[in-house]
């Protein structure tokens, strides 16, 4: 037997006995500690209710960052050296989420710097295990509700309505950032804000309870918000980035991505300029063919996403890739937006030419799913991780899984669609270079979606629509969001590589997606050390 033989016959060992979940320690600094110190943790790091109001004054954001040592020395004296390797994953995500608030504490200081942390009323679903950047608690998510409302859902919802002009209130006196674009952008975000809370406001007029009149003062205060911000604005006149050596440390320390601010730069640019080569070889070799034409009637939408998730599903099951749950095809088909007739933003130019493309990318709803009808056998993992630290899994999986399933076969019949696989490549690599280079404070974020939008092909990613703003404005808010697509992409693509070399031939793309899909949502790095056994660099 060769060495290298040898080596992978014992890895696999040690994975195997790593895999098995142990029951939790008992001993002192032990596991079983480790989820006691998590759980105090959470309800830590939640902004205390005063009122029924979330308190992030000066006073109770000072009182936060004070206490946060404790935590940290907490968890310093829980060594977790000798668990199996998940339950030392564990560990890591524990020690990244409180290096999480740490950053909010010292760099990003959401709540004195950002008036969009201040929405707290969101009309539709996030695809992620919890809302993308930095929100108040509280948020009220009128997707969940069903209406007309019940008596009783309604009492909830006020609840959350009751608490916005406190909110808002309390945000005059702890905003005090000079960050322009942050300010600016933020602005529109509340006055979006005022909007919803309008469509909302005829939706239960009817409702029961005190409802209909909480949502009217809450439309008062919500406007008045945002007047107040626009008459702050001309003082604003700072950058909004938290700088080039921030962000290596949150990319260490938080998201435990192994690449710092300048590899990332020259990757960024390595993909942005293949997806460009990739499509002119792709539009060369189907010169011949006729361009796709998008959907133009309801019932062409309503027929093409249908079969197309059917055969995405059936795809899946016959070449088998994953495992398909009973669950999977529901969780697709519950996500099929309406016909719209336009104007068109980015992603619908993609959909409306082949619906399968973004089903790919629908692995999000799978993921979501998963949480709620396979939960992890891990308390840590039960729930979303804090401070988006699951991106490089999610988006970067997400991401991945659109180009992996292009050389899997799924587009052979249909060769113009493998054009749109690079067109959505480009468009992630050149707003993943605005992320970069906002932060660095090298860019506006108008000269990102400038950027952004010069450089995704076909002119699809228009200057005059919403897509480009709101995903800038977000990656501003986010550090290392618009980065994750890409960098976890290529994070999952080595990870297969690793197992397939360590199995050589019991490898199965199936397998390698269940070990990954079992693991749960979780830091790219640390689905590399569970499923390999071999500890990323960046944990060293």
């Amino acid at each position: 037997m060769s060495a290298q033989a040898f080596l992978r016959i014992a890895l696999l060992t040690l994975a195997a006995v790593a895999w098995s979940w142990m029951p939790a320690a008992t001993a002192p600094g032990g596991y079983g500690d480790l989820v006691a110190l998590f759980r105090d943790w959470r309800e830590f790091q939640m902004a205390r209710l005063v009122d029924g109001v979330p308190d992030y004054t000066s006073a109770a954001m000072a009182a936060q960052q004070k206490a946060l040592p404790g935590f940290q020395k907490r968890l310093a004296t829980i060594d977790p050296k000798s668990w199996p390797v998940p339950q030392q994953v564990d560990w890591h995500i524990v020690r990244a989420e409180m290096n999480g608030l740490d950053f909010d504490q010292r760099v990003l200081r959401p709540w004195a710097n950002n008036p969009n942390f201040y929405v707290t009323v969101f009309p539709s679903r996030s695809d992620q295990p919890a809302r993308e950047g930095h929100y108040a608690r509280g948020g009220v998510e009128i997707w969940t509700y069903k209406f007309p409302l019940s008596a009783a859902d309604a009492d909830r919802m006020a609840a959350g309505i009751r608490a916005i002009p406190g909110l808002l209130e309390q945000a005059k006196k702890n905003l005090v950032g000079n960050g322009r674009d942050l300010w600016i952008y933020g602005t529109r975000s509340i006055r979006r804000q005022g909007e919803n809370l309008e469509r909302l406001g005829a939706r239960v007029a009817d409702a029961p309870g005190t409802l209909k009149a909480d949502v009217r003062r809450a439309i008062e205060a919500t406007n008045a918000f945002a007047a107040w911000l626009e008459a702050q604005a001309p003082s604003k006149r700072g950058t909004s980035g938290v700088g080039v050596n921030n962000y290596d440390w949150y990319l260490k320390h938080v998201q435990l991505v192994p690449h710092t601010w300048r590899e990332q730069v020259v990757l960024m640019e390595r993909e942005l300029g293949r997806a460009l080569t990739f499509l002119a070889l792709e539009e060369k070799r189907n010169a011949a063919l006729p361009a796709q034409a998008p959907i133009a009637t309801a019932e062409e939408h309503t027929r093409r996403f249908s079969d197309g998730i059917s055969e995405y599903m059936a795809f899946l099951k016959d070449r088998d890739i994953l495992t398909v749950k009973p669950w999977m095809d529901p969780a697709l088909r519950a996500q099929v937006g309406r016909f719209s007739a336009g104007p068109r933003e980015f992603f619908a130019e993609v959909d409306y030419r082949d619906p399968e493309i973004m089903r790919t990318h629908g692995y999000h709803w799978f993921d979501i799913a998963r949480m709620a009808n396979e939960p992890h056998a891990s308390p840590i993992r039960r729930g979303p991780l804090l401070y988006n630290i699951f991106i490089t899994r999610t988006e970067g999986h997400a991401t991945g899984w659109e180009e992996m399933m292009l050389q899997a076969g799924m587009f052979d019949a249909r060769p113009r669609s493998r054009e749109l696989i690079y067109i959505l490549l480009a468009q992630r690599a050149a707003r993943a270079l605005g992320d970069l280079r906002m932060h660095a404070n090298e860019w506006t974020l108008e000269q990102a979606a400038q950027f952004a939008s010069a450089n995704t092909p076909r002119g699809w990613l228009r200057l005059d629509a919403n897509t480009v703003w709101g995903e800038q404005h977000l990656y501003l808010q986010q550090p290392t969001y618009g980065t994750s697509y890409l960098i976890g992409k290529m994070q999952i693509e080595r990870i297969l590589g690793e197992r397939r070399k360590q199995l050589g031939d019991q490898f199965t793309l199936r397998k390698f997606m269940d070990e990954c899909d079992g693991v749960g949502l979780i830091p790219a790095s640390l689905v590399e050390w569970e499923l390999t056994v071999l500890q990323p660099n960046i944990l060293h």
